[in-house]
């Protein structure tokens, strides 16, 4: 007898979930399914579970097509399983490919072909469907979307379109999405919500156009390049009924979440003054380095260090300057942006020409924060005070490249619950645009 085994969490039982099941089922005589506990997910980093551990295990077992479950709750326990169950074949969805040749020492290793069209009809007693995603730009980011959405529960990606043709083809290819690049409107026609991963330049025009379609937008930053662009796309979105998002992923790491509630909590006393710097060297070939229009330090890097000081001093600064180091293309190197308010400082520092210290200090009347570099991805902070001996260490869970945090906080927003709007607000982001049409501005006149 052929023995067959695989693992899911099974959240929102669906058609793609029943699909595999079902392909694993025909690879021998016996399939055994692991179901991961709750403990477990959020230990491997799977956020937005809904369903309890009994409920997914039920669902499983209604399809009829396992003929064991187990419950998989600790690092390790598929090569134990496989040994101990002797299984033959270990399958799972091919969205995971590679990550799982390790097993091959022990069983065969089959990567079972994804279900892309998946819908909620299984899910006909749940509150929460099954979110169709779109992706817009099929550029460094996207890749790295994919991987990090597969974590989050309530999603699923779908379709990618991106105008150039060969380039989208061979990404929907590799990774088993739709492609488009004629009709973005037919492409909107397959999706409830998109994520916008293209240049610069075109996050205002497919959001808005998204957005009058109903969709709900998930948009890297920046999000515009004026406030009163801005504006309209909060307004537009609040009018349609849907969820407009800036993707700062910073924003919604717990990490920072967590550090910024410290900040806030008096323990270094009143914030005087907050320092972001976000440096990375690139190569001259990069869109950031070549694009005189749109690329540069500060498009690239800004939003991030923007993030803590809208934070903790808020929008409203009493003035701002902006210096900055040129390449010959008029791209900016390396920026420096100072912010004054009433009785507060504040510093941005980015580069792509220059590399400094990448870290974030926070100055208070009682003692000061530092988080290192990359303290964007907050994976560690440390409070100090006028004592030297004195010092409050914190290193908060932190998991995958962040993206999973602000992907879950979406799909959440999308289900109606806004416990998690505050991470990054309709006024602050707003705010981070109109800086960023200050810089336009003076970017123009150089």
């Amino acid at each position: 007898m052929k023995k067959v085994i695989t693992y899911g969490t099974y959240d929102l039982f669906h058609e793609g979930h029943y699909n595999l099941l079902k392909r694993a089922k025909a690879l021998g005589d016996y399939l055994i399914v692991g179901v991961t506990t709750e403990y477990y997910d959020l230990q491997r980093g799977k956020l937005n579970v809904v369903n309890s551990v009994l409920e997914r295990v039920e669902n499983v077992k209604k399809t009829g097509l396992a003929d064991e479950i187990i419950i998989e709750d600790h690092d390790g326990q598929k090569q134990e399983d496989i040994q101990k169950m002797k299984a033959d074949i270990f399958a799972i969805g091919s969205d995971w490919t590679g990550a799982f040749d390790y097993l091959r020492e022990f069983c065969e290793v089959v990567y079972l072909e994804r279900t892309p069209d998946i819908s909620s009809t299984m899910l006909r007693a749940s509150k929460y469907p099954i979110r169709q995603l779109g992706i817009v730009g099929t550029g460094r980011i996207a890749p790295r979307f994919l991987a990090e959405a597969k974590f989050v529960s309530g999603i699923n990606v779908r379709a990618a379109y991106n105008p150039n043709e060969e380039s989208v083809g061979n990404f929907g290819k590799k990774h088993e999405l739709e492609a488009y690049w004629k009709d973005f409107s037919e492409f909107l026609g397959r999706v409830d919500a998109i994520y916008i991963a293209s240049p610069h330049e075109t996050h205002y025009n497919y959001a808005k156009r998204a957005i009058e379609e109903g969709r709900h937008v998930l948009c890297e930053k920046p999000l515009t390049f004026t406030i009163k662009e801005a504006e309209e796309l909060y307004e537009l979105a609040r009018e349609k009924g849907v969820v407009l998002m800036e993707g700062i992923k910073t924003a919604y790491c717990p990490g920072f979440m967590q550090m910024m509630n410290v900040a806030r909590s008096g323990v270094i006393g009143e914030v005087k003054d907050v320092e972001a710097c976000f440096s990375r060297l690139t190569a001259s070939h990069m869109r950031e380095m070549a694009d005189q229009k749109y690329g540069g330090a500060f498009l690239e890097f800004g939003s991030y260090t923007l993030l803590p000081i809208f934070k903790l001093l808020g929008c409203n600064y009493e003035s701002v300057e902006f210096d900055s180091i040129l390449a010959e293309n008029g791209v900016d190197l390396y920026s420096k942006i100072h912010f004054r308010y009433k009785e507060a400082l504040a510093l941005s520092k980015t580069g792509i020409g220059a590399k400094s210290e990448g870290q974030l200090v926070i100055a208070g009347t009682k003692g000061y924060i530092l988080s290192e570099s990359p303290w964007w991805l907050t994976r560690s902070f440390v409070v100090r005070f006028e004592d030297p001996g004195k010092v409050e260490r914190y290193s908060p869970k932190f998991l995958g490249d962040g993206l999973r945090y602000e992907i879950a906080d979406f799909v959440s927003k999308m289900n109606g619950n806004e416990r998690m709007s505050h991470c990054l607000t309709r006024e602050e982001s707003i705010a981070m645009a109109g800086v960023v049409e200050k810089f336009m501005e003076r970017r123009n006149k150089i």
